[in-house]
């Protein structure tokens, strides 16, 4: 059984950091695309930061320079390092990974969730 659990959200102050972390189980999560997804109120999900099996990242242009997504192959985790946070950056954070092997775009197994709250 695939699950994705995320943890590491709340709530900081503007030009904070926050680090949220994405527990994998059911896969090994070095061998496929995973990527960090965003979701404010009122608003589409959007992509955030993905990362390939062979270490590829990509960013929304919002956020380059400030997150970084990593994966932790030990603990079969997938991270994202988030600093100098903007109220904008408010929303609900999930993980996703896509099973086909390479990034195609289609994620087919998501986590709940975790709340990021950035006060002005």
């Amino acid at each position: 059984q695939v699950q994705l659990v995320e943890s590491g959200g709340g709530s900081v102050q503007a030009g904070g950091s926050l680090s949220l972390s994405c527990a994998v189980s059911g896969y090994t999560a070095s061998r496929y695309c995973m990527g960090w997804f965003r979701q404010a109120p009122g608003k589409e999900r959007e992509a955030v930061a993905t990362i390939g099996t062979y270490g590829t990242r990509t960013y929304t242009d919002s956020v380059k320079g400030r997150f970084t997504i990593s994966r932790d192959n030990a603990a079969n985790t997938l991270d994202l390092r988030m600093n100098s946070l903007k109220p904008e950056d408010t929303a609900t954070y999930y993980c996703a990974l896509d099973r086909t092997g390479y990034c195609s775009g289609s994620y087919h197994y998501w986590g709940q969730g975790t709340q990021v709250t950035v006060s002005s």
